[in-house]
């Protein structure tokens, strides 16, 4: 008897059959030994499939067939403009990224002035886009390996309405950052992002927040936000961020809701039990986790926000001048705990070009090294590097197993890379921003293989798939059915590891067998194929 379940529009096309793959669907329901078909760019049939005349058999014994892993949290915005074969995610089975998170993106922009960006490399030539449109039609063209979603940066749009300014926005500014943000929805962004720790985001206040939310609300699009603070006043950031969202009426997504070293011991629990409060007033919130104890930034986040006024020029000439060092230092509220506590030792240069050589050491090692105080060595990185100075990273021991471990325990949390996407030659083979960058998937599934564990694999592969789908209002993918596009990975759990570490971020895992992006083999046997099919997913 054939039990398979067919698209309605089942053609006489060439399709490829995967056969006898335990197949995790992406619901968190368990594994079935069945077949999956796949014509062009979908799936059309799942179950005992008879293959037709021409079609293309794998035998995928052995292996767990999945949805293809979505990120929901990236900052690959001009890495992808600069190389989009995507090695280090296709490497590790991720199908879908989404940019322009943290209130960064490249768009819209005023030509001649910096973007929103803010993290990751710099373009190597003035971009040829404006608006979001502009955007999202550069980065189809250069044909990415994986499918891509746009989030517009909160950051961007002040840039534009309001730039260089670092103060609340006025009534008609307000109003003109909402037009702005309508005018990158209709244009295909599928949300709106903010970074509430980073310049200009730290100078928005509830009034402009919630306006914002009221855009995103009206077109059903998602609110992300890097809140204002995740350690001593973790409390007041993530009140903020569903206070906004429920007065907005917008669905939320937490970013890397993680506490942060100096955060007190209850954090954890107290932001999980904030969310299912809000969810039980009917609020949709949800937050998702780096699955790993270090978490990347920019290391000019550290200064604070009057020393950007008057833009890169200015900032260049503060930071080599003795009385601004002083005043910058004397900074009370640092983006990190572990800067106010001198926890050098746990700070680690992770991204540099001016000097190259010390990256990998701690801020204490380069201190040693550079025979002064690991703030002067922040000082002199940043001015070395000049123009670039916001391409300077580094990485913070600020999460704890433990807390990661309460917050996954809630069936609404997601896990994302918060990293660059990179390809190991060409011209990002020198850049680094995230010990996440090549194990993230493959690190979170782990855990989930082990009967120590409490998340299910079937789980993991959900938090990975249909729940990241979901919460961007994506019916057709995260899940294997028929009529969902064929993003599909082939793993094998008995293998699967994470082979990356701190001072070897970019090994891909191991178990990554197969990947399809709509239909097309881009991994074949743990390797790029060369196939690069992904496409720019518009929002609503």
């Amino acid at each position: 008897m054939n039990n398979a379940v067919r698209h309605v529009s089942s053609t006489t096309e060439q399709g490829i059959v995967l056969r006898g793959a335990q197949v995790l669907d992406g619901s968190g329901t368990a594994a079935r030994r069945v077949d999956v078909r796949i014509v062009g760019d979908l799936i059309d049939e799942i179950g005992n499939v008879a293959p037709r005349e021409g079609d293309v058999l794998v035998d995928l014994r052995g292996l767990v067939l999945a949805p293809g892993f979505i990120d929901l949290h990236t900052h690959s915005d001009v890495a992808l403009l600069r190389d989009g074969r995507a090695e280090s995610q296709l490497l590790q089975g991720v199908t879908l990224e989404v940019v322009g998170n943290c209130g960064h993106s490249l768009a819209p922009r005023s030509p001649g002035h910096p973007s929103g960006m803010g993290v990751g490399p710099a373009p190597q030539d003035e971009p040829c886009w404006n608006d979001f449109a502009g955007y999202l039609q550069a980065l189809q063209e250069q044909r990415p390996g994986l499918n891509v979603a746009a989030l517009v940066g909160h950051g961007a749009l002040r840039q534009i309405v309001m730039p260089g300014a670092l103060r609340t926005a006025k009534d008609d500014e307000v109003d003109a950052l909402a037009a702005l943000l309508e005018q990158c929805l209709d244009e295909g962004a599928i949300g709106l992002s903010s970074g509430l720790e980073y310049v200009p985001g730290l100078c928005a206040d509830a009034r402009e927040l919630t306006r914002l939310c009221g855009c995103v609300a009206r077109r059903g699009a998602i609110y992300t936000t890097h809140l204002r603070n995740r350690d001593l006043h973790y409390q007041a950031g993530l009140q903020e961020a569903l206070d906004a969202a429920r007065e907005g009426g917008a669905t939320l997504q937490v970013s890397h809701m993680t506490p942060k070293f100096g955060a007190p011991a209850h954090a954890a629990e107290h932001m999980v039990d904030m969310i299912d409060a809000a969810r039980h007033e009917g609020l949709d919130v949800a937050f998702d986790v780096i699955p790993h104890n270090w978490g990347p930034t920019t290391m000019a986040s550290v200064l604070p926000a009057w020393a950007f006024e008057g833009g890169t020029a200015a900032l260049l000439q503060r930071l080599r001048q003795p009385e601004q060092r002083a005043r910058m230092r004397a900074n009370p509220n640092p983006i990190w705990r572990l800067v106010a506590k001198e926890r050098w030792d746990d700070i680690v240069l992770f991204g540099c070009t001016a000097n190259a050589q010390l990256v990998g050491l701690s801020l204490a090692a380069i201190g040693r090294h550079r025979n002064c105080h690991p703030f002067e060595a922040i000082f002199d990185l940043l001015a070395d590097e000049g123009e670039a100075y916001a391409g300077v990273t580094w990485v913070g021991r600020n999460f704890s197993s433990s807390d990661t471990d309460k917050l996954l325990a809630h069936p609404h949390a997601g896990v994302i890379s918060d990293a660059i996407t990179l390809t190991r030659d060409g011209p990002l083979s020198a850049l680094r921003w995230s010990p996440s960058t090549y194990g993230w998937t493959a690190r979170f599934l782990q855990r989930c293989t082990t009967a120590r564990d409490a998340l299910s694999l079937p789980d993991g592969v959900r938090r990975l798939t249909g729940l990241a789908a979901e919460r961007l209002g994506l019916a057709d993918r995260g899940r294997i059915a028929p009529r969902a596009h064929a993003d599909l990975v082939a793993f094998d759990p008995a293998v699967l590891a994470d082979r990356s570490s701190l001072a070897e971020p970019h090994i891909p895992p191991e178990g990554i067998v197969h990947v399809w992006v709509n239909g097309q083999q881009a991994v074949r046997n743990g390797a790029l194929t060369g196939l690069r099919a992904g496409t720019v997913i518009k929002g609503r």
